[in-house]
């Protein structure tokens, strides 16, 4: 499929749904309503026109229907209908939508592809933008998965109201995506937007989606993402206690914290990809520093949001807009009681003007609040390299589980050296006095338990069974619930 194709809805439903399964949830339209001359006769010509040219009788259709074996509600806009443009008939269709499949509890997967508010019908179309979210609010405030396809292009109101409120939120490849539309702006400005601003690659860049898909790996996707999310209500069987620290196991001392660091940066050490593959995952986003995936942990789905060691290697290190996303993750597994996984190695974030200038530090602060006040259990991997606020950003959690020789500091070793010492000279003294390793920050009672492993494949499943047997223990998500503070001994 190439890039900025543009699907019909019914092309793209047919794509998505299994044979035979897909029920029409919509009312045929009546007459167009008045203009706000009071005149309609174009405007009735117009939509005469747009039904025989799409084939369809207003600019979405809505409907249910299977993916993958799994019931979902569908809610798809029609471009070829007035450039899928909101009207007041159409929004009302949307919004009955919303609600039958909040009532039938099922999730709502939307395809928008629009151009915005329908400027025929005026403010009234525009203030459907306002019933459509709140039927979308009350749908994610039940529990209920809300999921986006933005497709080419998708504009305006639409991306300002239904198009932005997704649990998760992919988008089509090469898709025109923005709030003010090109022909808008070089009207009103006299000069064309600047180039490759509006397209789902650079939202992707700038975390304002989460990643982009090609329609034909669309079914494979959802289909994992929905099979996942409907095992939140199956009954687990009991898990085995958890073993926090054999007293067997080779405890690791200070004096090997320099060596234990350099471990963790060599080229080929397992991280979040090799962690996630050890079990049944999807991912969300599959690029740049942080990202998201929900994985099967002995039956109990989690969200995972984890730092990504090569892409930060290649130089793309967390910065402030990557908090905000991982903030935003953290709150849609609150909105779908799903657990949260973070999962810590890095050597650090972004340290630019733009970082700066972007409100890092507060980002950071941020992104603690919402782990701690995050009413699901939440669990923190601390799986190599812990450097700095990006480190502490995923920190906070009811569970901490760290490899034995991962490590947590305020500053990466050498950093320590050129505060205390003004040379890089002091790193692995730095290292050994700080108490930066895993087996003192356990003593000490910040880490729950160690898993000493010495090969990565054993040490990863080691790590998701723990979280396994961790989460087969834990309550029922409370809304009232608060996520424990690392306590430190004197």
């Amino acid at each position: 499929m190439g890039e900025r194709a543009r699907l019909t809805a019914s092309e793209l439903r047919v794509m998505l749904v299994d044979d035979g399964t897909w029920e029409s949830w919509d009312i045929p339209v009546g007459a167009p309503a008045a203009t706000s001359d009071g005149t309609d006769d174009t405007y009735a010509a117009e939509l005469e026109r747009a039904r025989r040219t799409s084939g369809s009788d207003e600019s979405v259709s809505t409907g249910a229907g299977s993916i993958g074996g799994r019931r979902v509600a569908m809610v798809l806009s029609e471009f070829e209908f007035l450039a899928g443009s909101i009207g007041r008939a159409a929004g009302a269709r949307i919004v009955a939508a919303v609600r039958r499949a909040t009532r039938e509890r099922l999730p709502l997967l939307a395809f928008p592809a629009s151009g915005g508010t329908r400027m025929q019908e005026g403010t009234a179309a525009f203030l459907q933008m306002v019933a459509i979210t709140g039927a979308v609010t009350d749908h994610k405030a039940a529990g209920l998965p809300y999921l986006v396809y933005l497709r080419h292009p998708t504009t305006g109101g639409v991306f300002a109201s239904w198009g932005s409120l997704g649990h998760i939120t992919w988008a089509q490849p090469g898709a025109l995506i923005g709030f003010l539309g090109p022909r808008v702006y070089e009207g009103i400005y006299g000069e064309p937007f600047p180039a490759d601003v509006q397209t789902a690659e650079n939202l992707v860049r700038t975390t304002v989606v989460d990643d982009v898909v090609e329609p034909v790996d669309l079914p494979a996707r959802l289909s994992a993402v929905v099979r996942l999310l409907a095992r939140r209500d199956e009954p687990v069987a009991p898990a085995d206690p958890i073993r926090v620290w054999p007293q067997s196991a080779r405890r690791l001392e200070p004096d090997d914290a320099w060596a234990c660091v350099r471990a963790t940066r060599e080229p080929g050490r397992a991280g979040l990809v090799e962690f996630l593959a050890q079990g049944e995952s999807v991912p969300l986003s599959d690029a740049g520093p942080l990202r998201f995936s929900l994985s099967d942990f002995g039956g109990h789905v989690a969200l995972v949001v984890g730092y990504d060691r090569r892409s930060q290697a290649d130089g793309d290190l967390p910065g402030p807009r990557h908090l905000r996303e991982a903030r935003r993750a953290i709150l849609a597994a609150s909105d779908l009681g799903l657990p949260v996984v973070t999962v810590i190695d890095t050597p650090g974030a972004e340290l630019s003007v733009v970082a700066e200038e972007g409100g890092l530090a507060a980002q950071i602060a941020r992104c603690t609040v919402e782990l701690i006040s995050a009413p699901v259990p939440t669990v923190s991997v601390l799986l190599g390299q812990g450097a700095g606020g990006a480190a502490l950003a995923l920190f906070p959690a009811d569970f901490r589980v760290a490899r034995a020789d991962a490590w947590l500091s305020p500053l990466p070793p050498e950093g320590a050296s050129l505060i205390v010492h003004r040379d890089l000279d002091h790193a692995g003294e730095m290292a050994s006095r700080q108490g930066i390793l895993a087996g003192r920050m356990a003593a000490q009672g910040m880490i729950d338990a160690v898993v000493d492993e010495e090969s990565d494949a054993a040490a990863l499943s080691a790590i998701r069974g723990v979280i396994g047997r961790y989460l087969s223990a834990s309550p029922e998500p409370d809304a009232g619930a608060r996520t424990r503070v690392p306590a430190v001994d004197a």
